[in-house]
């Protein structure tokens, strides 16, 4: 069965992103779309984009939408193109500051948060949603950490209601937590 919304959840290097590139690769008849939104804030993040770049095939389509992702999938999604979207939590990390620095209120976030779904529920191909899963770690110190904890995870549980299939990725081996087995090679 094909998957029109898979989304992966997982810890920091846990093998998510391997694993949405594999996912997208199992249908060669479609074109993959790799929509990033992590940007080049500082030289580790530089690198690290870097290390992504060249992990992926070069004939994948790349579009950046570190804030606008909504409209980069309304744009992006044919019905026979795999999109890619890694990561939400990068998404949601540069949505939580203006330009100031200065944290976005709550009204702004739920605006993001549901042209996202409206996105995804009308995207005609199969769209591939990576997102860490924050919140099994240590309670953050102070106010915005918290608050990006607590966003990540309210996003996380959205997007699983409306996935048809939801992985957990730890160790590199994904755990089925909504839909059907995976194949032992996907």
């Amino acid at each position: 069965m094909s998957h029109h919304l898979t989304l992966l959840l997982g810890g920091a290097r846990s093998g998510k992103s391997a694993l949405a590139c594999a996912l997208a690769s199992q249908h060669p008849a479609q074109s993959i779309t790799y929509v990033a939104t992590a940007t080049a804030a500082d030289p580790e993040m530089s690198e690290r984009i870097h290390r992504h770049q060249l992990e992926r095939p070069a004939h994948w389509h790349l579009l950046e939408a570190p804030l606008a992702l909504a409209e980069a999938i309304r744009e992006a999604s044919q019905e026979q193109t795999c999109l890619i979207v890694d990561c939400l939590t990068l998404w949601l990390s540069n949505l939580l500051h203006d330009a100031q620095g200065e944290p976005q209120p709550q009204e702004s976030l739920e605006h993001h948060f549901q042209a996202l779904e409206q996105a995804l529920r009308s995207a005609p191909g199969r769209v591939i949603l990576v997102s860490n899963e924050v919140g099994l770690g240590i309670v953050p110190l102070g106010p915005l950490t918290r608050r990006f904890v607590d966003e990540a995870g309210r996003l996380n549980q959205r997007l699983a209601r409306l996935a048809d299939r939801v992985l957990f990725v730890a160790a590199g081996l994904p755990l089925v937590l909504k839909g059907e087995e995976m194949t032992r090679h996907a």
